[in-house]
């Protein structure tokens, strides 16, 4: 893929953040080491992203290893209520990856529910009950092919493979991680990584009231269990790339994981899971523009063997990517 830099932007910002996607806890001098600069360097321009960029360091929950639930939302919305329910959808913290689309008719929308109920409170009864929302559609994710703990600037190739393994963090509990599992006693030191990923152990021992020893061992535990990674969002515009799209994809059903997985290789394309629905696969597709999305359309996704049907919802605006920035948007 090519870096197009966006204003201020170089290819300096985009090696800091793809050192960041591999660990998004490494410190400013072991990052600065990895890409030939200084501590204070990678500390400013980490400040400089944050501010222009919407630069945020998060841990997030992944519901796939965790055996939990996920859906897609598409809401069909009456005109110039759009904006006011994404916005409600974008607080909620069982919701991410929301974007306006169709005109501003349509609200896309990823939710995660933490416990049983909070679907069937967001499906059956919240949603249903807004007279703006005229339509909904739901399709659970079935099999995560690209996205999650994978993140997409690596397609840019920024790093080679010595950076990525001496950034590749090694956790000590690696050897004695036990299946995915978030107990009860872990929310405290969660509630602190979903604000801020890079949290210091400091932080998070005041925070959960456990030794530096132990608050280091279970973060450990957790990151290598796959149950929490550290995530990293951005707005892609300042890598050149402003435009997003869901496309809802429908393969022949022997072609499912064959598509799913060629779909994995695409540089275009953030998120691709295989869903049950209307659709069977639906992505997430980054490009440069409107000329860019019919490339990659009638291009690469134009053929694909076994892709039967494609429907295509541009983005008007992300609303929300895995926290809610009212103010960055």
């Amino acid at each position: 893929m090519e870096f197009h830099a966006h204003g201020t932007l170089d290819r300096l910002d985009l090696l800091l953040l793809a050192a960041l996607e591999v660990d998004g806890r490494a410190s400013f001098s072991k990052i600065g080491g990895v890409l030939g600069v200084s501590d204070q360097t990678v500390a400013r321009r980490y400040r400089r992203l944050s501010a222009e960029a919407g630069l945020r360091v998060v841990a997030v929950r992944d519901a796939e290893r965790l055996g939990q639930d996920q859906w897609m939302l598409r809401l069909r919305c009456v005109p110039d209520s759009a904006t006011v329910i994404a916005d409600a959808l974008a607080k909620r913290p069982d919701t991410y990856w929301i974007g306006l689309g169709s005109g501003g008719t349509e609200i896309v929308c990823m939710t995660r529910p933490r416990h049983p109920g909070d679907h069937d409170d967001l499906l059956l009864g919240k949603l249903p009950r807004t007279p703006s929302v005229v339509e909904i559609r739901a399709q659970q994710l079935l099999h995560r092919f690209y996205g999650g703990p994978t993140g997409w600037l690596r397609k840019f190739g920024a790093l080679d493979k010595e950076q990525i393994a001496v950034l590749t963090p090694r956790h000590e509990a690696i050897a004695t991680a036990g299946p995915a599992r978030i107990e009860p006693e872990d929310e405290p030191l969660l509630a602190v990584l979903e604000r801020d990923g890079r949290a210091t152990y400091p932080e998070l021992q005041r925070a959960t009231g456990r030794s530096e020893s132990a608050v280091k061992r279970r973060l450990a535990a957790l990151l290598a269990s796959g149950a929490v990674y550290i995530d990293v969002e951005y707005h892609s515009e300042f890598l050149g790339y402003p435009l997003a799209a869901v496309l809802w994809i429908t393969t022949a059903p022997s072609a499912l994981h064959a598509v799913g997985q060629a779909l994995a290789t695409h540089d275009e394309i953030a998120f691709a899971s295989a869903t049950a629905g209307p659709s069977h696969i639906v992505v997430t597709a980054v490009v440069r523009g409107t000329a860019g999305l019919y490339a990659y359309l009638s291009g690469p996704l134009g053929r694909l063997e076994g892709v039967q049907h494609v429907e295509t919802t541009p983005f008007m605006r992300r609303v929300k990517q895995l926290t809610y920035q009212q103010a960055g948007r």
